[in-house]
């Protein structure tokens, strides 16, 4: 698509200027690598199922229907063939050149690792990461896909991957460092994300910096308060940014 040329001139002079930049993403971020979204019109929430995604990504369905919850975990939500697109890539790069210094994401697919990023702070996650519920012994996302059903431990434990349900709680950890990268920043880049999901999105309060770009396909909740809006796939963006 057509990207107005002022508008990845002013991003250009607004990285160019920045030493701090923190970059807030969502499932937009993936969907150039062919990963679904969950809000959009034709995002994974507004697809129909026996029960509602959101009854299905919660802890008490979890408990409750666990075979039912990995059905549809390894259907919809694990894609392992998926690699990193022009977003994860500049990313990379801009975190290589010490230009960037925390990725935030709400995203569970690990895919800004797999392009290169360190400093990547999982609000929701990581598919890549599964625990035993009961010895707590680690396992691989290789692992729970070569299994049916329930996954079990070898202590006879239910493996649960490492993301955050509903009804669960966001790590307080990783809200902190976000929460921290977030007060040091003097650039803060959104995108691919409708800002919906909380306390994911309050963190957007911590950055006290002037610039706030956004880079979505449709309107967002700080709108107002961005220095840049750039309404266009945010891979399509990126890779037109030079690093210097």
């Amino acid at each position: 698509m057509s990207i107005e040329k002022h508008s990845i001139d002013k991003l250009q002079k607004l990285i160019d200027h920045a030493q701090r930049i923190v970059f807030f993403g969502g499932a937009g971020v993936s969907t150039e690598s062919g990963l679904p979204d969950f809000r959009s019109a034709d995002g994974l929430y507004q697809q129909h199922y026996r029960y509602p995604p959101e009854v299905m990504l919660s802890r008490s369905f979890f408990d409750q229907h666990t075979d039912e919850f990995f059905d549809f975990y390894r259907a919809k939500l694990v894609f392992p063939d998926a690699r990193p697109n022009a977003a994860h890539k500049k990313l990379a790069e801009l975190e290589a050149a010490g230009r960037l210094t925390a990725v935030i994401t709400q995203n569970i697919d690990g895919l800004h690792q797999l392009a290169g990023s360190h400093n990547v702070l999982e609000l929701h996650g990581s598919v890549h990461c599964n625990f035993c519920q009961r010895c707590h012994a680690a396992y691989s996302l290789d692992h729970i896909l070569q299994t049916t059903g329930t996954p079990h431990c070898s202590c006879g434990g239910v493996i649960k991957p490492d993301v955050v349900l509903y009804e669960e709680n966001l790590d307080p950890q990783t809200m902190g460092q976000a929460a921290d990268a977030l007060r040091r920043a003097d650039l803060l880049i959104i995108g691919g994300t409708s800002l919906a999901v909380y306390p994911a999105a309050g963190l957007i309060d911590f950055y006290g910096g002037r610039e706030l770009v956004l880079i979505n396909k449709q309107a967002g909740l700080l709108d107002d308060r961005a220095s840049l809006i750039i309404d266009a796939p945010i891979g399509e963006v990126l890779k037109q940014i030079s690093v210097m």
